[in-house]
């Protein structure tokens, strides 16, 4: 019996080969999850020239309501991936999840400029938290080298789109 190696193989080929229901809901979280985090580095742009005529901010304004989440998710990404080494990966993961979620109502329910950036701020930390975790999370149960290749795969596609469709 042969597995599929086509370096188009799909989610399904790859809980094919990892087997389970488990494995399926850990699929579909993490890379919804990691698809959100980029999709929402991404998808800021779109919303820019809205948030300038809403909350009359300067074009240096607008930059660090996109810079805020990207300093503070670079500047946090090892922290957020050591802690998922020293505090366990599923307890970091949803703990960045619900910090992700909640800076995300946040966004959406902003009185003033200093609060989006704030905000915002406050999304990065939740997605460096996150990403690593997710991804940590993915390879531990996906262990397999053959798993691996299949895993990158479908690790791609959410990148991908996640960044096309913020664009």
């Amino acid at each position: 019996m042969t597995t599929p190696t086509s370096a188009t193989a799909s989610p399904p080929a790859l809980l094919a080969s990892a087997g389970g229901r488990h494995t399926r809901a850990i699929l579909a979280i993490v890379l919804i999850s990691y698809f959100m985090i980029l999709l929402d580095n991404s998808i800021i742009f779109t919303a820019l020239p809205k948030i300038h005529t809403a909350m009359h901010y300067s074009p240096t304004g607008l930059a660090w309501v996109q810079d805020a989440y990207t300093l503070v998710f670079g500047g946090l990404l090892l922290l957020g991936a050591r802690a998922g080494d020293l505090l366990g990966r599923r307890r970091v993961f949803v703990f960045g999840l619900a910090v992700f979620a909640l800076a995300s109502l946040l966004v959406g329910i902003t009185p003033t400029g200093w609060w989006l950036i704030a905000a915002r701020a406050l999304q990065g930390v939740g997605a460096a938290i996150v990403a690593p975790s997710s991804l940590s999370l993915l390879t531990a149960s996906f262990p397999r080298a053959r798993d691996g290749r299949r895993r990158s795969r479908c690790t791609g596609r959410p990148r991908a789109s996640g960044r096309a469709w913020g664009w």
